[in-house]
This record gives structure tokens, sequence and C-alpha cells, in this order.
């Protein structure tokens, strides 16, 4: 993670930025994009991420992307909108909603191909499954947040994610990435 160094003020504007953004594409209103000038370097750095709304504790959306092709805050705008509105297990979000929204942000590291399953610290690594045309992942706090086992971990993912079945990871290419992982309740006395 050396790679990424987020400071305590990069991560409390790239959670206005996400909640901002939301609010100006729910609402109709013209979306205010961040001034780059007044961003730090870190936030126009190419970075993969993705953005995970929350609603009363329960899982409300989450989408991101990993190839960075576009600067940080660019990616968050992107991906706070598709969270919002285009993930296909919930209905897009209301502007009756947003107070009850918790944002939580990954930013994440380069995917790495691994050889071995071993390779797998649960908690720690993110994994990314690929086979055929399917592809699925699980964030590095899914395995956390769970409690479930490797197995579990990647059972789930080929099943719930990619589609190919519980055993479906076991000839599928598997690759794993990390994740600086903040949310709103952190920073609440900053975000006000």
């Amino acid at each position: 993670m050396d790679e990424y160094n987020l400071t305590k003020e990069d991560r409390v504007a790239l959670l206005k930025i996400a909640r901002q953004v939301i609010i100006d594409f729910v609402n109709g209103s013209k979306i205010s994009f961040a001034d780059e000038k007044a961003l730090s370097s870190n936030l126009l750095l190419p970075a993969g991420a993705f953005v995970t709304l929350k609603e009363y504790g329960k899982l409300r959306g989450c989408i991101g992307c990993f190839n960075p092709e576009k600067p940080l805050y660019k990616v968050i705008q992107s991906m706070a909108i598709a969270s919002a509105t285009e993930d296909y297990r919930f209905t897009p979000v209301k502007l009756s909603d947003i107070s009850n929204l918790e944002i939580e942000i990954s930013v994440l590291t380069p995917m790495k191909l691994i050889k071995s399953i071993d390779e797998i610290i649960l908690g720690r690594h993110g994994i990314y499954l690929k086979k055929g045309i399917c592809s699925g992942t699980f964030l590095p706090q899914v395995a956390t947040d769970t409690g479930w086992t490797l197995d579990e971990f990647l059972g789930h993912c080929a099943q719930d994610k990619a589609f190919i079945g519980w055993y479906g990871w076991k000839d599928a290419d598997i690759y794993t990435y990390e994740a600086i992982v903040f949310e709103e309740k952190e920073f609440k006395d900053k975000l006000k």
C-alpha cells in the first residue's frame, strides 16, 4: 500500500465529493465537479476505487472500477453516481434516502494474478475471479464483515458474483488487490 498515501484531508475531500455528486445527480441539478486546483496531488493520480452505500447499516449500493484510467477524484464521482443509481440489486436512491446513507470508499491497489490461494490473506486482500467472460469480485472487508473462511470467500465470490458455481474458482484466474478503506462515520466532525 506504499504507493497510495491518502491523508485525512484527502479522505475527507473524497467523501465530500461522493456525497455532493450523489445529491446533485439525484436532485437533477447540475453536477458540481471538484475544482482540480483545490485538490491534493494524491487525488489527481489514476487509481481504481469502489464506492459503497449503506442505509441503516445495510448494503444499499456498491460499484467500482479497477482500471485507473482517470484521476481518483473522477473515479469517485462516477462510482458514487453508479452506486446510487445503477446497482442492479437495488432501486435507485431517491432524494428522501440520501440523509440515511453512509458512504464508504475503497481505493484499490493494482491487481496481481496469484498462483495459489495460499497467497490470499483474509481481511487484507480483495479477490477478483475471471473465467472466460465471467468475473466477480469481493473487496477485502467482505471477508472480515462476514467472518467467512477462505473457502467461503472464494465460493461465494465464484457463485454469487462471477456466476461460475461454488467451485468455479478452482479453474478461474484469481487476482488479489488491497484497498485503503474509509467511511463517513470516521470523519463526522470534518464532514459538517
